[in-house]
């Protein structure tokens, strides 16, 4: 049985966008990779649309503030929204961030770790210089995030960690050994940390998206391999960004207080 809908297939759009629901109202998040048009401003434009107060991060410090002050602009509520530069291979940085945060708005209750680095690279093209990179950014950049955030969560003895891992971390994909590694690294880590975390109260789980859409989605990802991810889904497409950002801002709210530990697949792919 083929694992792809056929090509003639005219997939639904998306639904509308939710409203808020005031589900993070007097929350303060923290979000990487916040700048753009990714997953990570998805999320904190959804976390500011849910009452949350939210510290956008990323490297690219242009890009950072502009989404900061578009979405600063979109909110009418430009002190709930503040920006820090921050590079996750950068130990001093990521421990800045997190200082910077308690310092602006007085503690952390979410940190939302979606930083991460792909491409697509057949493994036996693969340098030391590529893996390393990719591993890098995405799964100790993850770890390094998750070390800052626990040291201000643990001791106030509340809060939650989302990490962003990926279907990759289950599934095989070629060309992508170094990103599918780091996102089951993502996974582990995020069990482990769960584990350590829990008698202070503190929950982590990771989101596992199979393929969000963004314009900039195809400087990883040629245009043909896109359209063969894309019949892979259920529905035809990809998931939106703010798609993806729902499930976080559920695991980073009360209604998933009795979840940790847990990697929560978003997707529509069937088998």
């Amino acid at each position: 049985m083929s694992t792809s809908l056929d090509a003639s297939f005219e997939p639904p759009p998306p639904p509308p966008p939710p409203g808020g629901h005031g589900l993070l109202v007097g929350k303060v998040v923290v979000v990487t990779a916040a700048a753009g048009t990714g997953i990570g401003s998805a999320t904190a434009r959804r976390c500011l649309e849910e009452g949350a107060a939210v510290v956008l991060s990323d490297a690219h410090e242009r890009r950072l503030h502009e989404t900061s002050e578009q979405l600063a602009s979109e909110l009418g509520e430009p002190d709930r929204v503040h920006a820090l530069t921050c590079d996750v291979r950068d130990e001093a940085q990521v421990g800045a961030l997190y200082d910077g945060t308690v310092a602006r708005f007085g503690r952390i209750d979410v940190a939302v770790h979606n930083a991460g680095l792909g491409g697509t690279v057949p493994l036996v093209e693969m340098t030391d210089e590529q893996w390393s990179n990719v591993l890098d950014i995405t799964l100790t950049g993850t770890f390094r995030c998750t070390r800052a955030a626990l040291r201000h969560l643990l001791p106030q003895k509340s809060g939650v960690i989302v990490n962003n891992a990926s279907v990759l971390g289950w599934r095989a994909q070629p060309g992508q050994a170094h990103y599918a590694a780091a996102k089951a690294g993502v996974m582990a880590l995020t069990r482990c940390a769960a584990a350590e975390a829990a008698p202070s109260g503190v929950r982590v789980n990771a989101v596992s998206p199979s393929l969000a859409e963004h314009p900039f989605l195809n400087r990883a990802i040629p245009d043909e391999d896109l359209a063969v991810l894309r019949r892979r889904e259920l529905f035809g497409r990809g998931a939106e960004t703010w798609e993806v950002a729902n499930v976080i801002v559920f695991l980073a709210s009360d209604y998933s207080s009795y979840l940790s530990g847990e990697t929560i697949s978003v997707s529509s792919q069937h088998p």
